[in-house]
């Protein structure tokens, strides 16, 4: 059984219905709990690498001083051509290594169930060709890959935020939304926190449940097509 190497960046951030997925596709997931300072290989040692989310700029190394050593092993995945899958932090990780940039706190918040479009580029794309040209995903972030990797393939935009996906190389693939959260996720969201920001938690939570169906089954449909990637290297 192919197995995927996961970096897990905050207590409550793990793989979710993703990691189920991939499961069910064939990879064994082994869970680094990289912010509790469990190590991570100095180079790929897996047949893939996903890393996860977190509240945190890809080089944020004093406050998590685990980043230097992600990146580092990122990098080098890339490098080898082994496959790597980055959410949120982690897609913005991907970027910075590859060549990006990544900006704190730039432009508009997205939190919720959020619009996206898939781009024509996505047509010729492992993961993301026939997808809806319209779908939805999770999102919760204002930091935002600014400009992309030099040759990468831009997948997917949003409104707010233009790369929402991309891909490096041949098989490292970078996104800003949440395809691990479900409307469950949106739920759970502290609603005075999201009220003092100027957010409904009510509506926030009605529109990902009305959503998820749709949602869940192209997200599903990408992990399996990126476990597909990992088994066959």
């Amino acid at each position: 059984m192919a197995r995927l190497l996961v970096v897990q960046n905050h207590e409550g951030g793990g793989a979710g219905r993703f990691g189920d997925w991939l499961t069910a596709g064939g990879v064994a997931l082994d869970v680094v709990h990289a912010y509790a300072g469990a190590a991570l290989p100095r180079r790929p040692e897996h047949d893939g690498v996903l890393v996860l989310g977190g509240g945190y700029l890809p080089d944020d190394d004093e406050r998590a001083p685990w980043l230097a050593p992600t990146r580092a092993l990122v990098a080098e995945a890339v490098r080898r051509g082994t496959p790597v899958f980055g959410i949120c932090l982690g897609g913005q990780l991907l970027a910075q290594v590859a060549g990006g940039t990544v900006r704190g706190e730039h432009g508009e918040p997205e939190v919720g169930s959020t619009p996206l479009t898939v781009r024509p580029e996505a047509g010729a794309d492992p993961l993301f060709a026939g997808l809806p040209e319209r779908v939805t995903a999770v999102e919760h972030h204002q930091d935002a890959v600014t400009a992309l990797p030099p040759g990468a393939a831009w997948l997917m935009s949003s409104e707010r935020c233009p790369y929402q996906a991309f891909r490096v190389g041949e098989r490292a693939w970078g996104v800003q939304f949440h395809p691990e959260a479900g409307a469950d996720r949106v739920g759970s969201w502290d609603a005075e926190r999201l009220r003092a920001r100027g957010w409904d938690p009510e509506e926030l939570a009605r529109r990902a449940e009305r959503d998820e169906p749709a949602a869940e089954a192209v997200w599903r449909e990408v992990a399996g097509r990126f476990a597909a990637v990992v088994a066959g290297s």
